[in-house]
């Protein structure tokens, strides 16, 4: 048996019928650039966040980097993001010209909050929220600091779909939520797509009138734009993975509970889940302090595939060598990515699949420790 980290196609075969119905339908619609599908889904995926507008684009880098350019941050500007969080994050800050501060993670994986703080300066215009692996970043904590110091607040929730903090939905809290529906995300598109939601009406036109030309009326070109816009058919199959997105999740939720009931090894740290803030379990993210990389292979060995969410803090990437930082600057994040490993978690994911993968799991000893 073999046992892949992620298997789209278990997910897709749950409801295949629908998608392909779909598929046809916008097919012989003729429409095929921001339709009816479109504007259906923006209404539909600002119902589910719980917030009065929703702008499709083309991706979730285009909604993030597009936020902080419609939010004036450029420049000189810097925006506080965390630094173990996904290189798209900070790209999204570094394209605009704006320089990414980063502050260390805590131990639910996401920004450590009361470091923040201490991070801001005259040229902090932001603060850029990562909701990684599933997980809410302590949004309580951080609009209360862009209150009190006047930021703008991005958050991202391309791995957070659907889960909340202290009960509201992860996206409401800042200025703009961006959502990435890659395919591999809580509700994926087939192929690349993602999209922004805000309570500011007149931010979402902004977004609607930079994502196609800067165009508000067709060659009638009121701003330099982009050409970022949701296509119909992936507006149409987001709608229909949008019905089934809470089944989804609390799919991934009772996977996540049989992990934590059953996997008895006292080598791996399982993920923490922030008191008030519950999880979409995006990625079941354990940490191995010291032996990661020798279950990594030891799974593989067995048929078991797993993924490092990530090996390279983005600070020490080559495309931001440049801002002179080096091993050790965050030695929090730098050791997440020296233990993190991400399970097998899926939709379809078999009873079977599941127990084989907790019992490899047991079963994995290192010389010299004792898993009693």
């Amino acid at each position: 048996m073999m046992i892949m980290q992620n298997n789209l196609g278990r997910q897709y075969s749950l409801h295949a019928g629908e998608y392909k119905k779909k598929a046809c339908e916008v097919l012989d619609s003729g429409w095929y650039i921001l339709g009816n599908e479109v504007s259906a889904f923006e209404e539909e995926w600002a119902d589910y966040i719980g917030s009065k507008y929703c702008v499709g684009l083309a991706s979730g880098l285009d909604a993030l980097w597009i936020s902080f350019r419609l939010l004036g941050v450029g420049t000189g500007a810097e925006v506080i993001v965390c630094a173990n969080a996904y290189i798209a994050c900070v790209m999204g800050i570094s394209i605009n010209g704006a320089t990414p501060v980063f502050v260390e993670p805590d131990e639910y994986d996401n920004i450590d909050a009361d470091k923040i703080e201490a991070a801001i300066n005259d040229k902090t215009k932001a603060i850029l929220a990562v909701h990684l692996y599933g997980q809410a970043c302590d949004m309580t904590k951080i609009m209360n600091l862009a209150r009190k110091y006047d930021l703008k607040v991005v958050e991202d929730c391309a791995q957070s779909h659907g889960n909340h903090w202290q009960g509201k939905t992860v996206g409401n809290f800042g200025d703009i939520g961006c959502f990435s529906f890659y395919p591999s995300k809580g509700c994926g598109a087939f192929g690349d797509a993602g999209c922004i939601v805000t309570d500011d009406e007149k931010l979402a036109e902004k977004f609607r009138i930079f994502r196609n030309y800067g165009s508000e009326k067709r060659y009638h070109n009121m701003i330099v734009g982009s050409n970022s816009r949701l296509d119909e058919m992936q507006a149409g199959l987001l709608r229909v993975k949008l019905n089934h997105l809470d089944e989804f999740n609390e799919e991934r939720c009772r996977i996540a509970e049989r992990y934590y009931e059953c996997i008895e090894n006292p080598l791996i740290q399982f993920p923490k889940v922030r008191p008030g803030a519950d999880s979409t379990w995006h990625q079941f993210v354990i940490h191995v302090p010291g032996h990661r990389n020798q279950l990594m292979e030891y799974l593989k060995d067995q048929g078991i595939g797993t993924l490092i969410h990530y090996p390279i803090p983005p600070h020490l990437s080559e495309a931001y060598a440049y801002l002179g930082y080096k091993r050790g600057d965050f030695p929090i994040a730098e050791q997440y990515a020296d233990e993190v490993l991400s399970l097998p978690m899926y939709n379809g994911m078999t009873d079977q699949e599941q127990q084989m993968l907790i019992d490899t799991i047991n079963n994995f000893k290192v010389e010299g420790i004792t898993n009693a």
